[in-house]
């Protein structure tokens, strides 16, 4: 247990150095003169003297290189000293201390909006199968569809409407608990659909359990039988809200950005974007620690929920039951394969390029069925010449982050204080990292979010293969010899796969958006080749002028979602 121990905090220790070394590099990986950008963040000057450069690194102590400076930083750290901004010339506690506290409160209030809707998606599956009742299985298009949605374009839209045209909440600004509703809503509506579609599909085999059987056929209250099936099934789930607090603190840049709120990931950007170094590696150190405290207490939890059999070996193992298929169920699926390949078809019959300035922002009709941008191009044409791409795309970058997961996540020690650094990097960061390097490209941001993708398959993996280590059945392996491979082919990896696949697909509309947030950042995808989260980010300032452009890929992206996650419900039920 203790060795178990010491090799999880070298994984963190290791993962967290190897993390602050490669921000400590950003400036010289990027070949860009630190002092030129620093110089251009305090003054906007576009063509400084050599002289003004010169006095800059001679201030900042540019030329003693990056590790020197990290040293050097690192020894303030030692003192309580985080440094001064390069830029404003504050001090770095400061201002992290106020990003910090923002962020956090708006995890909070994010968290109550994810448990609640969460529970509303759950709420069908824990009150049939408390009476023994569930026979029919859910297409989970409801939490495909919710999870689909952008939430920079949910949080545009709650603040027009709410904000805006009704004036029931600020769509602007961090004043009051009233300021916090609306991106609470933005950031908790996916995020809760993400969960509760996992948890969903994990409380069948909860309840098909012996103890379930014996409770009911004893009579005890069906209250008492789903709190316990709740506790059983959410314990494989709950290492998937270790990625989803650490996104709701330093990944809802485009919300703070939306609302105006001045948040630490915000803030950790903007560092970046100046190449700001004592603000940006404070903003990545705090990151870190929070990452690994949630991943203690989503451990601590875990342990709590599942209780002695955890750790006596007790565990009885989950067997998903086999389900009638909803009757709907094929007509979804045949529905969006049609929708999507007319659109495909469609659209490559046109031509996404053509510029038509008199045409700008039309509305759908004959002519133009969806309607044309700001440059007036056929957004059809454009939403088809960028499916493939798209869907290529996202699908290489899922399959890459799913592998990755499935092995780091079998090295349980190791790999969890690995998976607990890595999520705590926003996918914003890991494309400023990678850019540096291969510069803006398709490729480069799908490296980026390969980096960090792939965490939340190792932390779900590590928890059903932990599950599994306690299971009666592999015990009875090892008593009659069964070695390593055995084990991992004949018991790990069937008991993590269909899991981790079922995650992908749903999480699969997720990566075409973090995708195109590093393009309308400038570190992706780049104009004017069609892709449909850059088609999303493009149009999201006319979404109140002309809210067509935006329906057309957001549409296209829900389709999708609930395609994946109906092709996922054919493998496992009759």
């Amino acid at each position: 247990m203790r060795d178990g121990r010491l090799r999880t905090a070298g994984g963190r220790l290791v993962a967290g150095a190897a993390l602050l070394t490669a921000v400590a590099l950003l400036p010289w990986l990027s070949r860009t003169d630190p002092a030129l950008t620093v110089l251009r963040a305090r003054s906007a000057e576009q063509d400084p003297t050599p002289a003004q450069l010169a006095a800059v690194r001679e201030q900042l102590g540019l030329d003693d290189g990056p590790l020197a400076h990290l040293v050097d930083w690192l020894g303030g750290l030692v003192r309580g000293d985080a440094g001064a901004s390069w830029v404003s010339g504050e001090p770095v506690g400061a201002q992290l201390s106020t990003a910090f506290a923002v962020s956090v409160t708006l995890m909070v209030g994010a968290l109550v909006v994810t448990a609640a809707v969460a529970a509303l998606i759950c709420a069908r599956t824990v009150s049939l199968g408390s009476r023994r009742r569930l026979r029919k299985a859910r297409t989970g298009a409801g939490a495909a569809v919710l999870a689909a949605l952008p939430k920079f374009l949910l949080a545009s839209v709650l603040a027009t409407v709410f904000g805006v045209w009704l004036g029931w909440f600020p769509s602007s600004g961090w004043e009051g608990p009233q300021a916090m509703v609306l991106p609470a809503l933005a950031l908790g509506v996916p995020s809760g659909a993400m969960i509760g579609g996992l948890l969903d599909r994990a409380l069948p085999a909860a309840f098909q359990e012996p103890w379930a059987r014996t409770w009911y056929a004893s009579g005890l209250p069906s209250g008492a039988i789903a709190r316990t099936a709740l506790r059983r099934a959410l314990s494989g789930v709950l290492p998937q809200l270790l990625p989803t607090v650490v996104a709701l603190v330093g990944g809802a840049v485009a919300v703070e950005q939306i609302f105006n709120i001045p948040g630490l990931g915000r803030l950790a950007l903007d560092a970046a974007r100046a190449q700001d170094l004592p603000l940006l590696q404070s903003a990545t150190l705090v990151l870190i620690a929070l990452g690994v405290t949630a991943g203690l207490i989503v451990q601590a939890l875990r342990r709590a929920l599942l209780g002695p059999a955890l750790r006596d070996g007790a565990l009885p193992a989950l067997t998903v039951p086999v389900l009638r298929r909803p009757r709907s169920l094929p007509w979804i699926a045949g529905l969006c394969t049609a929708v999507l390949l007319t659109l495909l078809v469609a659209g490559l019959l046109r031509d996404p390029l053509h510029v038509d300035t008199t045409a700008r922002l039309l509305s759908p009709s004959l002519t133009h069925p969806l309607g044309t941008d700001a440059l007036g191009r056929d957004l059809l044409a454009r939403l088809g010449h960028g499916a493939l791409r798209t869907a290529g795309v996202a699908l290489a970058v899922t399959a890459v982050s799913v592998v990755t997961g499935l092995l780091l996540g079998t090295a349980t020690r190791v790999g969890t204080g690995l998976t607990e650094v890595v999520s705590t990097l926003p996918a914003v960061l890991a494309g400023l990292l990678t850019t540096a390097v291969t510069g803006p490209s398709v490729w480069g941001a799908a490296l980026a979010v390969c980096l960090v993708g792939w965490s939340p398959y190792a932390a779900q993996t590590a928890a059903l293969i932990e599950e599994e280590r306690a299971s009666g059945h592999l015990l009875a392996s090892l008593s009659f010899g069964a070695g390593p491979r055995y084990l991992l082919r004949h018991h790990y990896v069937p008991a993590a796969l269909p899991g981790v696949l079922r995650n992908a697909l749903l999480r699969l509309p997720t990566t075409v958006l973090v995708l195109a947030s590093l393009g309308f950042l400038g570190l992706g995808e780049q104009p004017p080749t069609p892709e449909w989260g850059r088609l999303l980010s493009e149009n999201q300032p006319y979404v109140e002028l002309a809210p067509w452009t935006v329906l057309g890929p957001a549409g296209a992206l829900v389709l999708l979602s609930v395609l994946a996650v109906s092709a996922s419900a054919y493998g496992r039920r009759r």
